[in-house]
Formats: structure tokens, sequence, C-alpha cells
């Protein structure tokens, strides 16, 4: 079997894009909002894989009897900084408010760790992806990229709280390019995890 058509449970078009980048561009690959879905998902988990399982079935249960696809993917990810006992974590997009521009949120972690020491700034971006395979069996897989909070943003590449993730010896996560990006970032190694799970399922070639 060749997976041919994919829908990703997220508007958000640069997680759309790494998709595309690790699983390959042979398949075509669909927002939700692009499949036709545009009900809100409330994540009541208390994990990224929870919460990463739970929009994964409310897509494929809403579309299976509409739509033809192969697979459905979603991803639950997040920030944890350690200074603030892992949080925002699971709360990442709607901590400081949902709507909050994401420079207006860095600034305020900057803020609160002014004067903070750099060995007491340690982060981790966390990534959870569900995938609901042909049949509707679910399977999950979980990364983390390490790193710390910069003392300042930098870079003009990638979204979300990147401008003030560091990572070691390469600077902020949006001061890579995007293939710099998917190497070592917690989505990019969360993908090539699902990808190998694809493949060990003779769902996509390697």
């Amino acid at each position: 079997m060749s997976i041919k058509k994919v829908i990703a449970a997220t508007k958000n078009a640069g997680k759309i894009r790494e998709i595309k980048q690790i699983l390959g561009r042979e398949a075509e690959v669909l927002t939700m909002s692009e499949a036709g879905f545009s009900e809100e998902i409330e994540e009541t988990g208390a994990t990224f894989e929870e919460n990463a399982i739970i929009k994964a079935k409310a897509v494929y249960e809403a579309l299976k009897d509409k739509l033809s696809f192969d697979l459905v993917i979603s991803d639950d990810s997040g920030l944890e900084i350690d200074y603030f006992d892992k949080k925002p974590g699971v709360y990442s997009s709607r901590w400081l408010g949902e709507d909050t521009p994401y420079d207006v949120k860095n600034q305020i972690v900057l803020d609160r760790l002014s004067g903070v020491p750099e060995e007491k700034r340690t982060a981790r971006y966390v990534a959870a992806i569900a995938c609901i395979l042909p049949g509707g069996e679910a399977v999950t897989v979980k990364e983390t990229a390490e790193g710390r909070i910069a003392a300042s943003p930098s870079g003009s590449g990638g979204f979300g709280y990147d401008p003030i993730f560091e990572f070691p010896g390469m600077g902020t996560f949006a001061d890579l390019t995007a293939d710099e990006k998917n190497a070592v970032s917690h989505r990019g190694k969360a993908l090539r995890a699902l990808r190998k799970e694809l493949e060990s399922r003779g769902l996509i070639q390697d």
C-alpha cells in the first residue's frame, strides 16, 4: 500500500510543511479545514500523547465516511521551561491567552527570566504525534529537543516560541533553515520515528 492522501489535524501551515518534508512529497497532505473539518476540538488530555490522540480521533471519526484518505496525523507539542516547573507544557498554545501574539508571549517569558543564570534556563520542546492508520488503529510517538531559553529573541524563521528557544551550538530554532530545524527538532524527530513505524507496517516505502 502507498500513502496518497494524509489529513493533518492542524491549521498550522508550518506544521504542514514539516510533515511534507519528513514523510515525503509523494503524498498529498491536507489541513483539517481543507478536508472539510471545521469543528473546535477540546484538548482535555493531561499529556501530549492524550491530546494528540483526541485530535486525530476527532478528525478521523468526522471524515471517515465522507472522504477517501489513508492516514490522519495529529501532533500535540509544546515548550517545557524547567524554571517554570515545566510550564507552559500542554498549555503552550493557550498560555497567556490563545489569541496573544507569540512575540508578546516570548517577551513575557524573557521578562520573567530576567536575571536568571544560563544554567537555570533549561527547557525542551516536546512533540507527541498520533496517527490513525487504515482501519482506525492509533499509534503514537514522542520525542524531545533539549535546549535553553535564550537571553533575547533571535532569527526570523520558525514559529511560536522558536525565536527564544536556543539549541546547543546552533542558535535559536528561528535562526535555522527548515532543513536544519527538521534535523534536530522535536517534531522532526517524532515524524521520523512515525515514518519508521509506517515503513515497518509496509504503508510507505523506505
